[in-house]
């Protein structure tokens, strides 16, 4: 019996030896309320300690098995079922087990793109909303569309992980969620009766480069000195963040009208009139704080002393600061006297009442805390917008532009402030790597992208191309690159990519053509195999960027692929230029895409303009006949050439009886 139990305890002890502390753990794409892609090999992966046993049980089939490597990295892929659920998957080491619970099967697809994917369903109120919010929002309990947001994140690298969970669908978790990308899963659902999961994967204001990896912009010889320079700055960048990571962190509230309030970052003390900010550095206002400091999102503070004469004391005063982005709050001699601490007002004036018991003859102190979630940031209005006036409108007002004291109290990163203390001045005299933000190459795909590629999909949707208007030679370039960038890296051939045309908008002006010459690129990568595109000619609004009709933009992108990858034929193209000729005075376009007949809302369809051989274009008259258009105009009795929305300021008003937009064109000998 000793010899027994002896040998027994010492099988024991070198099992333990061999296995010890699991370490395992998964990404944060792979959690309760997921959605796994239906009949396919679905990866699940994750990392432990080296040479831990893994094994998988699905609950809809059989347990799995896989060892980490030396780098600690296992991955398996498990066959998943057609679409139903719920079901669970248990992760299973020698020390611990991770139950990943209330799964479901069905279609996946990526959101992503820049503001107008990211535009969320309950808007940016008040310049920015969304058409049918409320609505929406109300009817948003849908337990079997899943939910998931990448958090925004920079990296000079690939990244394994992200922030983030999947969420089941309600009217809370909806309303920060994609509008478009929620209208277009919607759609799907209602069309397939099967569950659709959504990734969210956006951030406004960024380019295409930004969302393609480094190793293939450098390849094909696009942004390469920035991709150098930014890998040179890499140990800048470690230093960079250890001294980020000595300081307090205060982690930002996932979303809800609140998110941006009483954060709690200990820097209120700077808006005492005795504060002593004498070390602080001096900036010109009004203008957007990263001119000055370089690119930053975060918290920025502003003083500036004023005099008060004795012809206001005791008088309510309005403070006037103009726009501020993104956030702010306003303190006069130390009294908050107004704030605006919900997003979506970085282009509305900030007017202020001060209350005359606070106004008193001699110097006054002005304090500004600015907060910046993203892009640009600070002060940033017109010439003559920082001002004081008597609230009775008497008197002239006093100017408060100029110089003003700054300092930095926070800045924000991967969804967290790092706080600063002002009194030592320590973000100045920090050396900082060069500037690598959300506009970097390859920033976003190593952030954003590169974490999610081994979850399988069924494809993606994408909305941008703002941010490359005055690029669109370039764009026409790396934009195929990057769709085919994303389809390599997911190892899924030729999966759908449907994207949209970016709407009309006046970028320097309503006749010039950046934003036709993007479209055009944009049509132009038509041409990578499986892809499609939705025109947006007929639902902008040219004085805003972000037009509130997502629904008809999600409608849409999901009749591209209800058509094409799911079977269900329905008109998902308006019509598209085929040919011209000429006749006499007249030129005939002739389109594809027509369904039964053109159809226009007006006898004379705007925006046709026509040329002679000269070039030199002008308005014309164009009306529909035997579903062609026919073009002329008295100016030109030799016609040419012909075209059609080809200005920022052009509203599309040609349709196929389908209701869906003609594509812009130029056409001519």
């Amino acid at each position: 019996m000793k010899k027994a139990t002896i040998l027994l305890l010492f099988v024991l002890l070198v099992s333990a030896c061999q296995k010890g502390p699991s370490g395992l753990r998964l990404p944060s794409i792979l959690s309760d309320n997921m959605l796994l892609q239906q009949k396919t090999d679905a990866a699940i992966w994750g990392k432990a300690n080296p040479g831990q046993k893994i094994t998988l049980t699905p609950s809809w089939g059989q347990e799995v098995a896989v060892n980490s490597g030396r780098d600690g990295r296992w991955s398996v892929k498990i066959a998943t079922p057609e679409a139903g659920g719920p079901y669970t998957i248990v992760v299973h080491a020698v020390d611990s087990t991770i139950t990943i619970g209330n799964i479901l099967v069905g279609e996946v697809w990526v959101c992503s793109g820049q503001s107008n994917m990211e535009m969320p369903i309950q808007g940016w109120p008040p310049r920015d909303t969304i058409m049918h919010s409320v609505k929406t929002i109300a009817n948003a309990a849908l337990p079997n569309i899943r939910l998931f947001t990448v958090t925004r994140k920079v990296s000079a690298d690939p990244m394994d992980d992200c922030t983030g969970k999947w969420e089941v669908c309600n009217p809370e978790t909806v309303r920060p969620f994609s509008a478009t990308g929620f209208f277009f899963g919607k759609k799907l659902y209602e069309k397939l009766n099967v569950p659709v999961g959504l990734i969210e994967t956006a951030w406004g204001g960024t380019p295409s480069e930004s969302w393609t990896s480094a190793d293939v912009l450098t390849n094909a010889g696009e942004f390469v000195k920035d991709l150098a320079a930014m890998k040179e700055s890499l140990p800048l960048q470690v230093q960079y963040q250890k001294f980020l990571d000595g300081h307090k962190k205060v982690e930002v509230k996932p979303a809800g009208d609140d998110q941006w309030k009483a954060l709690g970052l200990g820097d209120e003390g700077a808006a005492a009139p005795d504060f002593n900010d004498s070390a602080w550095p001096s900036m010109s206002l009004p203008q957007l704080f990263e001119k000055v400091i370089g690119d930053l999102d975060g918290v920025v503070w502003f003083r500036k002393v004023v005099n008060i004469p004795a012809s206001l004391a005791g008088k309510d005063l309005i403070l006037s600061l103009g726009p501020i982005d993104d956030m702010d709050c306003a303190w006069f001699n130390g009294l908050l006297v107004g704030a605006t601490e919900t997003g979506g007002f970085w282009q509305t004036d900030r007017n202020y009442v001060i209350p005359g018991t606070s106004v008193k003859e001699g110097a006054s102190t002005i304090a500004v805390r600015v907060l910046d979630n993203g892009g640009g940031g600070g002060i940033w209005g017109a010439p003559g917008s920082m001002k004081i006036t008597d609230k009775a409108g008497k008197g002239a007002p006093i100017d408060i532009s100029g110089e003003w004291k700054y300092q930095v109290s926070a800045e924000l990163t991967d969804n967290k402030f790092c706080i600063f203390d002002m009194t030592k001045n320590e973000y100045a005299g920090i050396k900082k790597p060069i500037a690598m933000g959300p506009n970097s190459p390859s920033t976003l795909f190593n952030g954003m992208i590169n974490p999610i590629v081994k979850y399988s999909i069924k494809g993606a949707i994408w909305y941008q191309g703002e941010a490359n208007v005055g690029r669109a030679d370039q764009y026409a370039r790396i934009f195929p690159l990057m769709i085919q960038n994303w389809r390599d890296s997911w190892k899924e051939k030729d999966f759908p990519f449907y994207f949209v045309q970016i709407a009309p908008y006046v970028y320097s002006g309503v006749d010039s053509t950046e934003s036709v010459l993007l479209r055009e690129a944009q049509a132009k990568s038509l041409a990578t195999p499986n892809t499609g595109m939705v025109v947006t000619l007929d639902i902008a609004t040219v004085m805003n960027i972000h037009p509130p009709y997502k629904m008809e933009v999600g409608d849409r992108l999901a009749t591209l692929a209800l058509n094409n990858d799911y079977g269900i034929k329905t008109p998902c193209t308006g019509p598209v230029y085929r040919s011209m000729v000429t006749d006499g005075r007249v030129i005939k376009v002739n389109f594809e895409n027509t369904g039964s007949g053109l159809v226009s809302k007006k006898d004379f369809i705007p925006e046709f303009e026509i040329a002679g051989k000269d070039g030199v274009f002008v308005s014309a008259v164009a009306k529909i006949v035997n579903n062609e258009v026919w073009v002329s105009s008295p100016k030109v009795p030799e016609p040419a050439n012909v075209r059609y929305c080809w200005r920022n300021g052009a509203v599309g008003t040609l349709f196929n009886s389908d209701g869906l937009p003609a594509s812009e064109f130029m056409a001519g000998k």
